[in-house]
């Protein structure tokens, strides 16, 4: 198949083919008028990749999988390079999980003081008439009927 048919058929552009493979990640077959030509196995590669990039993966860490596939095993996290890599994505992840609790025990910690200081405010307001202080008094006097100003 020809690129056009590649990328509508993994639901990615043209231009990423020929980024993956000037990453080395698809392979450069070309027909004898020059065409870029693919087979089932690259579109096996390219779902594998995009599945990947879908998790979270960065394009770098796909290869390993992609090596597996293109090695002849069935799957591409069949192969020990592959599940080095979902380890280390596993930690990372790790990571990010207890650094979100930290910051998310923050906000809780900042919210629950934050209504304190609101509810205190409130109490304190509560013996007040509502709205806000007039800035001075104004006393209205009003004229005797037939006399204009």
């Amino acid at each position: 198949m020809r690129i056009g048919e590649l990328a509508e058929r993994a639901g990615t552009s043209t231009r990423t083919l020929r980024y993956y493979e000037s990453r080395g990640l698809l392979p450069a077959r070309r027909a004898g008028n020059g065409y870029r030509t693919y087979d089932e196995d690259d579109l096996r590669l390219i779902q594998q990749i995009r599945t990947l990039q879908d998790f979270g993966f960065d394009l770098e860490e796909t290869r390993p999988f992609v090596e597996c596939l293109r090695a002849g095993h069935p799957a591409g996290d069949s192969c020990p390079a592959s599940l080095d890599v979902y380890r280390g994505k596993l930690a990372e992840l790790d990571e990010l999980i207890g650094r979100l609790g930290s910051i998310r025990a923050q906000v809780g910690e900042q919210l629950v003081r934050a209504e304190a200081v609101q509810a205190g405010a409130a109490r304190a307001g509560a013996g007040r008439a509502t709205g806000p202080e007039p800035l001075c008094e104004l006393t209205i006097h009003q004229l005797p009927e037939g006399e204009d100003t």
